[in-house]
């Protein structure tokens, strides 16, 4: 076989700074804002150590993320299944796959701690974005100050998990050696994440400042507090009003086929195949159970 008529596929470095250079030349020739977060530009600003992003992070301006996700559809990218309970999972972005490349785009509309209206969230982040070149394309990337914040933000989703606590003790030092607290409580107060973002960010700030430091919504509790398998339904079905709660407990114990999917798109979904994911689903839940009562206790405990 001679090395021209080998079927050549793109690796994930590769696929992940074009995709990149794709999602940016798209949205320029459709007129519409983009940005990317993560990713190999947050390595190159210094804001991480070296590492190999497995996807990539755009964020659209919602009023025309269907015309994004339009275009991607017509260049043969095609929506990953998703779990249909929103009120469990509130969506934050959709991610999209291509059968001919190696990584996913996550196209996000708004960000989880960030707490303003979508829109008006996004106008204040794109204030504070600027330009880069990365794979033969010019990309808005976030400022210094903002790829700090999303970051912190990502990482106190989970702050129990060994690879969030080195994130957050990265960026910590990143702060303070570059003395960008002052920036960061300003854009908190922009984007609406002074609640989430306080457990980093507090201890940071010139004593001399004072803030005044909202509550978290029930929806950023949820997140941190739901790190166990079925933690997050669990703690969905006892905040939900009593009508909604049987169709949510059925929807629990008998999840339909997107859920399956949502983690691993070649699941098998033969009654066999089904029965066995069922099988090791129960078995993650319950081996978890004992954490999880505890979070929720805990969780509760801060609802009275």
């Amino acid at each position: 076989m001679t090395h021209a008529s080998r079927k050549t596929r793109l690796e994930i470095p590769e696929g992940v700074l074009l995709g990149h250079a794709l999602v940016a030349s798209l949205a320029d020739n459709l007129g519409i804002r983009v940005f990317f977060i993560k990713g190999p530009a947050s390595v190159l600003q210094g804001l991480r150590e070296a590492r190999q992003s497995a996807d990539v992070d755009a964020f659209v301006e919602p009023a025309r993320l269907e015309g994004l996700l339009e275009g991607l559809r017509e260049r043969g990218w095609r929506e990953w299944p998703v779990d249909p309970d929103g009120r469990t999972f509130p969506k934050h972005s959709i991610t999209v796959h291509h059968p001919e490349w190696p990584c996913c785009i996550d196209i996000h509309f708004r960000f989880p701690g960030m707490e303003r209206p979508p829109r008006d969230c996004f106008e204040s982040l794109w204030a504070n974005t600027e330009t880069m070149s990365l794979a033969g394309q010019w990309l808005r990337i976030p400022a210094k100050e903002l790829g700090v914040l999303f970051l912190a933000l990502h990482a106190l989703r989970s702050p129990a998990l060994p690879a969030c606590q080195h994130e957050l003790e990265y960026l910590t030092d990143l702060t303070v050696r570059e003395a960008l607290s002052e920036e960061l409580l300003e854009l908190a107060g922009a984007t609406g994440s002074l609640a989430a973002i306080q457990p980093f960010l507090e201890g940071l700030l010139p004593t001399t400042t004072s803030v005044v430091w909202p509550e978290p919504s029930t929806e950023w509790r949820n997140r941190v507090a739901a790190q166990e398998p079925g933690s997050a339904r669990l703690v969905a079905i006892l905040q939900a009003p009593r009508r909604e709660k049987p169709r949510m407990l059925w929807g629990a114990l008998f999840p339909p086929p997107e859920v399956f999917l949502s983690g691993n798109i070649h699941a098998d979904m033969s009654l066999v195949g089904q029965l066995r994911q069922h099988r090791a689903r129960w078995a993650r839940f319950l081996r978890a159970l004992p954490s999880t009562i505890r979070s929720i206790r805990k969780l509760l405990s801060r609802d009275d």
